[in-house]
């Protein structure tokens, strides 16, 4: 892992960093993990990019706030931001079988659960009762479900490369405030969702920007084509061509709907120096993100 690549991940938005790990951040505040906490006391700095508690001290950026919550060491901490796996000849001199090298993703292991999709109540409840989604999204993006040893539900996301190979898998955790909220497997590269829709896109036809896969769900079942990032400075520079092209050479609109709020704002411009044709749109008053509006217009039916 070069500078750069180290830059990228300490960029990251701390906050945005804090909510994937299940954080309930209000107002740049949450409740700290670290201690018996019940009044909100670790604050979050969106200038400086780092999180404190004003109570037990723990300090950082968001390697640290990895580290210190998932218990991983620097490298671990990196690869599960990241969300990509780095050959072991990168970080680690030890050998093949030892407890710090960190496999490949291993697409054969999963493939299965995704040929057949099935959906338990408590995803079923999640997606069609509480999101409203439309039910060819479901399935277009082949979203499955499992249930773990502890009875926890778990809502299954895979990702897929623009040719449809299985790439990654993302575990989102459906008990409302459950920790962590999201799970990865080993080696899992979770970087722009639902790529193989631009397989489908045509000249002129315009393709949605929206941050995270909850999003992206509900754009498409707006009926819009869409993609999800979990961040501009986890575009890789692949990634960042790639839509360079669908803009310039395919003359694809690209738009967005930021969400409402510092860290959604500063995704789009971030995204807009590499993106320059890519068009804003304004959310209404009372929504902070596109699921929100697109719930709002579903109720107004």
């Amino acid at each position: 892992m070069d500078k750069f690549e180290l830059q990228k991940l300490r960029d990251l938005p701390i906050e945005g960093v804090a909510e994937r790990l299940g954080f309930r951040v209000t107002r740049h505040k949450c409740l700290c993990p670290f201690h018996d906490d019940h009044h909100a006391s670790m604050s979050f700095s969106v200038r400086r990019n780092t999180f404190r508690c004003f109570v037990c001290g723990a300090s950082g950026g968001t390697i640290d706030l990895v580290m210190r919550y998932l218990n991983k060491d620097f490298l671990d901490a990196c690869r599960w931001l990241g969300g990509e796996s780095y050959k072991r000849s990168e970080y680690s001199e030890n050998s093949e079988n030892s407890e710090n090298s960190v496999r490949p993703f291993d697409a054969t292991r999963y493939e299965r659960f995704f040929e057949h999709p099935w959906l338990n109540e408590a995803a079923r409840k999640f997606l069609f009762d509480e999101r409203r989604l439309d039910e060819r999204v479901v399935r277009w993006c082949r979203l499955t479900s499992w249930q773990d040893r502890q009875g926890v539900n778990w809502l299954q996301i895979p990702y897929f490369s623009q040719e449809g190979r299985l790439i990654g898998i993302q575990n989102r955790n459906l008990i409302k405030g459950g920790i962590p909220r999201f799970r990865f497997p080993t080696g899992a590269q979770c970087g722009i969702y639902n790529l193989p829709v631009l397989n489908r896109l045509r000249r002129g036809e315009e393709l949605w920007i929206t941050e995270g896969c909850s999003d992206c769900w509900a754009m498409l079942s707006a009926g819009h084509k869409a993609i999800a990032i979990p961040s501009a400075t986890l575009l890789s520079r692949k990634d960042i061509e790639q839509l360079s092209i669908l803009s310039g050479q395919w003359s694809i609109e690209l738009h967005m709907y930021p969400d409402c709020d510092v860290p959604g704002e500063r995704l789009f411009l971030q995204l807009q120096k590499k993106l320059p044709t890519l068009v804003h749109h304004q959310l209404p008053v009372g929504c902070k993100d596109f699921s929100d509006y697109y719930l709002s217009c579903k109720h107004a039916i």
